[in-house]
């Protein structure tokens, strides 16, 4: 009685596998087949207790029975009442169980395999019911219950069958679609993983070379000035220039190499944090900006990417500085520390901002925005009272992490 969805032997004979394939492509044509299997048996008639003119009737309603089998997955519960009424004829004129009672079992297996529970149930108890009155028709008390017992148990043996067949489609069916989720989501997460390293090192890239690049023009610009009047000055900007390519282009490797991750010929030096604020602010005044920075409040430990994110947010600030700003005479760094919170102030003098006359194309007041929701915090950037621009970033770090950066 095997069925589509059912197991066929490992290690079977040869063939099996594309014989199971054709039998799941084709569910119809397979009952078909069993169908004619089986049909011989309505050939084999008991000749004890039955007259001649009775054995064309069994033949016919035998073959009948059999024949149902080709419905049986189509109609389950047609199929199995069809063929119980088929199956009355040979007991009321023959023995009660004919070899034709073996397509009943495969109609009762059947209706446990593709038939809900409720309505299957229903069908094995009149099924019972029946088996009872064709059993219990004259014969001994006593073995007409040993032929109920036994044909109840075969019957109830073919029905938990199908259940089990049912049941362990359904989960294999499950396990399908677990699967088939579960690839979907890790899919999804390596999908959305990439966009958010994506994401930071375009904000990593964005910070690394729009610094650089804008205090290498702003010495570039100081040489070209100085070059006329004071060679000492020219050459010191130009090996500022110099230095300030060479950082860049050491972390640019930096960067690269974590971007190929083979990190083979980058160099393993450290993010930087709030300790690195001081070669920023040196950096800035090589350029003829005279900035400076101080710091409120009681310190408290800063994780590294905490300090990384401070970092960054000055070093973007300054960066529109020398980029935006018109004319500033100086430039003021400020970092508070009020636990649990830790804000960064950056403003200037100058006269305003080029950045504000309309909008500039961008990622830099936007990768502060990503830095700083990292740690819940908000970003704000405006015209200060005055004048000149202020870039205020508040934080909070919380104790996480080391106090490498602080």
């Amino acid at each position: 009685m095997n069925d589509t969805g059912s197991a066929w032997p490992a290690g079977g004979w040869p063939g099996a596998e594309r014989l199971r394939t054709w039998a799941r492509a084709h569910p119809g044509a397979t009952d078909v087949v069993l169908a004619c299997a089986l049909l011989p048996l309505a050939l084999v008639v008991e000749h004890r207790g039955v007259t001649p003119a009775a054995r064309p009737l069994l033949f016919g309603t035998g073959t009948l029975l059999v024949s149902t089998l080709a419905f049986r997955r189509r109609f389950p519960l047609a199929t199995l009442a069809t063929a119980c009424a088929f199956a009355l004829v040979p007991g009321l004129f023959g023995p009660p169980f004919p070899p034709t009672s073996i397509a009943v079992l495969v109609a009762v297996y059947t209706v446990g395999a593709h038939s809900g529970r409720r309505r299957a149930l229903t069908a094995l108890a009149l099924l019972g019911v029946l088996i009872a009155v064709v059993v219990f028709r004259g014969d001994e008390l006593a073995e007409s219950a040993a032929r109920f017992v036994f044909a109840a148990a075969v019957v109830v043996a073919a029905f938990v069958l199908g259940v089990n067949v049912r049941m362990r489609r359904v989960y294999l069916v499950s396990l399908r679609d677990r699967a088939l989720r579960a690839e979907r989501e890790r899919d999804q997460q390596s999908q959305i993983a990439a966009a958010r390293e994506r994401a930071t090192i375009a904000r990593e890239m964005h910070d690394i070379v729009a610094h650089n690049l804008s205090v290498m023009i702003a010495l570039a610009d100081g040489a070209a000035y100085a070059a006329r009047t004071d060679a000492a000055a020219a050459e010191t900007a130009s090996l500022h220039v110099s230095s300030t390519g060479r950082q860049a282009l050491d972390e640019m490797h930096r960067l690269l190499g974590v971007l190929r991750g083979d990190g083979g010929g980058s160099p393993r030096t450290p993010q930087p944090g709030v300790a690195q604020i001081d070669e920023l602010v040196t950096q800035v005044r090589t350029t003829g900006l005279p900035t400076s920075w101080t710091i409120t409040g009681e310190r408290f430990p800063l994780s590294p990417t905490a300090g990384l994110a401070l970092y960054r947010i000055a070093q973007e600030a300054l960066t529109n500085v020398l980029k935006h700003a018109v004319r500033p005479s100086a430039a003021h760094i400020r970092l508070s520390y009020a636990d649990p919170a830790i804000t960064l102030e950056v403003d200037d003098d100058g006269a305003g901002s080029r950045a504000a006359a309309g909008p500039v194309a961008g990622h830099g007041l936007g990768g502060m925005r990503e830095r700083v929701g990292v740690f819940g915090g908000e970003v704000t950037a405006g015209p200060r009272p005055g004048g000149g621009w202020r870039v205020t970033a508040r934080l909070e770090p919380g104790y996480a992490g080391s106090a490498a950066g602080a």
